[in-house]
């Protein structure tokens, strides 16, 4: 008898495999470096707006007045690193943008884990971006004195989810200024 156990254990493993049936696979979209949204087949961009989230409506107007006493350029340079979960986040975005009525009301939303609309194109011209580089490092040069967020975007290592990680800092002219971007 106790030379057939090892034959019936032997049997029950490979036995086992096909017992339970194989778990689905997620299907994973690749993008090609340089491929834009215009670029995908017409039905993985359905895909994609229909997976997208709504984004929430702004609540605050763009606030010209506001935008009219800010200099767009300077000499200020920012430089850092975002990582999630411990882990260097590469090509990722990360954008500097100046602390203002508008750009406060999208922060707060966005660390609350709220999309909002796209900001007003007047805005966008205020604001720098980069990409991270292989090992989650960035830099941005020419930025104006002033008190700025700045927030870096990824998938985390650990849920594959989007964070956000956003940091405030003052800039004098000339400054340069090392930010961790960590969650």
């Amino acid at each position: 008898m106790k030379r057939h156990i090892p034959l019936v254990l032997a049997a029950l493993v490979l036995a086992g495999c096909e017992v339970v049936p194989p778990a689905p696979t997620e299907r994973i979209e690749v993008i090609e470096r340089g491929e834009t949204q215009r670029d995908a087949p017409r039905e993985v961009r359905q895909e994609r707006r229909e997976a997208t989230p709504p984004r929430a409506a702004r609540e605050v107007a763009f606030p010209e007045d506001e935008y009219a006493r800010l200099d767009k350029q300077g000499s200020a340079v920012v430089s850092g690193r975002l990582t999630l979960s411990g882990q260097p986040i590469p090509d990722a975005g990360v954008s500097v943008a100046p602390v203002t009525s508008y750009s406060a009301e999208a922060a707060e939303k966005a660390l609350a884990g709220i999309a909002v609309e796209p900001a007003d194109p007047r805005a966008r011209e205020y604001t720098h971006t980069t990409r991270t580089d292989g090992n989650g490092y960035f830099r941005l040069a020419g930025l104006p004195a002033g008190e700025f967020y700045v927030s870096g975007a990824g998938p985390d290592p650990r849920s594959g989810k989007p964070r956000v990680v956003i940091r405030q800092i003052s800039l004098g002219n000339g400054q340069q200024r090392e930010v961790s971007l960590s969650r």
